[in-house]
C-alpha cells in the first residue's frame, strides 16, 4: 500500500513537471537562434518569408552593419510636429534576423506630437537625448499609464499597446527609441482609420466615434493621402 502511494505521488510529480517545462518554452517564445553568424538582407534576391534572403556572403561588408542617419535631427515638415528617422533592416542591411533596431525621433516645441499608434511587433523602449516629453500607453483594459520624461531618462512601451509622446515645452525634443525587432511596424491610429485605401465606410467612423458624417470627411480630407495629379 505505502509504496503504491509513493509510485501514485511520484507519477503525478513528473506528470505536472512535464506539463510545466512543455508550456514554458512557449510563455518564454522569441525569435529563434541564428543558425549562422549574420544574413545581410538581399531584397533583391526573392520574396521574403519572415524576413529577407541572405546576401552572398563573400559580397558582404562593413557598409552592410553601418548607418549615419540618427546623428542629426531630421527636418520636422507636417502638421502632428515629429519625424521619425527609422534604422531598421531596410536601412541596415546586416539587422536581418538580428531581431533589433533604432530609430530617432525629433519633435517640435509646443506640442510636436508623436500621434497614438501601435508596433504590431515590438516592444519600444525610448531614450531622451534632449527636452522633455509627455508619454504614455494604454492597456487592453483601457488603463493610460503616462510620466513625463526628461533628458537622459527612459520609458518603455509594451508590444502591441497604443502608445505617444508629446513635447508641451518650448523647446525641441529627441529621443532614441530601440526595439526588439528589425523591423518592428507603426500603425498610427489616425491615419489608419481615416487615410486607408480603400475608405473605412464614413458610417463605420461616424458610428465608431460617435460624430457625424461631415466631421468624418473634415477628418478624412486632412489625414488622407493627397491624390498626384
Amino acid at each position: 500500500m505505502f509504496w503504491a502511494m509513493a509510485e501514485s505521488k511520484i507519477f503525478i510529480f513528473f506528470t505536472i513537471l512535464f506539463a510545466a517545462t512543455a508550456t514554458i518554452p512557449r510563455l518564454l517564445a522569441s525569435d529563434p537562434d541564428l543558425l549562422q553568424d549574420l544574413c545581410v538582407a538581399a531584397p533583391s534576391k526573392g520574396i521574403k518569408v519572415n524576413g529577407f534572403p541572405c546576401k552572398d556572403e563573400a559580397n558582404v561588408t562593413a557598409l552592410d552593419f553601418f548607418f549615419a542617419g540618427l546623428a542629426n535631427a531630421a527636418a520636422i515638415n507636417n502638421s502632428v510636429g515629429s519625424a521619425v528617422t527609422a534604422a531598421n533592416v531596410d536601412k541596415i542591411p546586416g539587422l536581418n534576423t538580428l531581431g533589433v533596431s533604432l530609430a530617432r525621433v525629433d519633435y517640435s516645441p509646443a506640442g510636436g506630437l508623436n500621434p497614438p499608434h501601435v508596433h504590431p511587433r515590438a516592444t519600444e523602449i525610448v531614450f531622451v537625448l534632449d527636452g522633455e516629453l509627455d508619454v504614455g500607453f494604454i492597456t487592453t483594459a483601457n488603463k493610460l499609464v503616462a510620466k513625463t520624461i526628461k533628458k537622459g531618462e527612459v520609458f518603455v512601451f509594451p508590444k502591441g499597446l497604443l502608445h505617444f509622446q508629446r513635447n508641451s515645452k518650448d523647446k525641441p525634443a529627441s529621443v532614441i527609441a530601440a526595439f526588439n525587432s528589425q523591423l518592428p511596424g507603426t500603425q498610427s491610429v489616425a491615419a489608419a482609420l481615416f487615410g486607408a485605401s480603400p475608405a473605412v465606410d464614413d458610417a463605420v467612423l461616424a458610428g465608431a466615434f460617435q460624430i457625424g458624417g461631415v466631421v468624418v470627411g473634415q477628418i478624412k480630407s486632412k489625414i488622407a493621402p493627397k491624390k498626384k495629379k
